[in-house]
């Protein structure tokens, strides 16, 4: 079982910069891949970047490349997302997720095994 708790969202402008943070706790975080996904108002909950705990390797969508920076720090079990440059589109509810598989939080939604409770991001023109 694993818990995920964001914080870190708010309001705004665009070309500006946010940061991220889950707090995960549980048994065997080591064996996880972390990720951050997003969901928009009537769009389905898409992924962002995610991020493997004992390596640190990342994989990003092509949304939010060369934008976004996903990192973990091992000793303090969180997990932050760096957004710089924003842009409008980038307004969504952001979601931390967690799964064995790497696989499982680089694609669809529906694979995912854990889920935050999520944390508003909007991003004003």
């Amino acid at each position: 079982q694993v818990q995920l708790v964001e914080s870190g969202g708010g309001l705004v402008q665009a070309g500006g910069s946010l940061r991220l943070s889950c707090a995960a706790s549980g048994r065997t975080l080591s064996s996880y891949a972390m990720g951050w996904f997003r969901q928009a108002p009537g769009k389905e909950r898409e992924f962002v970047a995610s991020i493997t705990w004992s390596v640190g390797s990342t994989v990003y969508a092509d949304s939010v490349k060369g934008r976004f920076t996903i990192s973990r720090d091992n000793l303090k079990n969180t997990v932050d997302l760096q957004m710089n440059s924003l842009k409008p589109e980038d307004t969504a509810v952001y979601y931390c997720a967690a799964d064995l598989f790497l696989g499982h939080l680089t694609g669809s939604a529906r694979y995912v095994d854990y889920w935050g409770q999520g944390t508003q991001v909007t991003v004003s023109s």
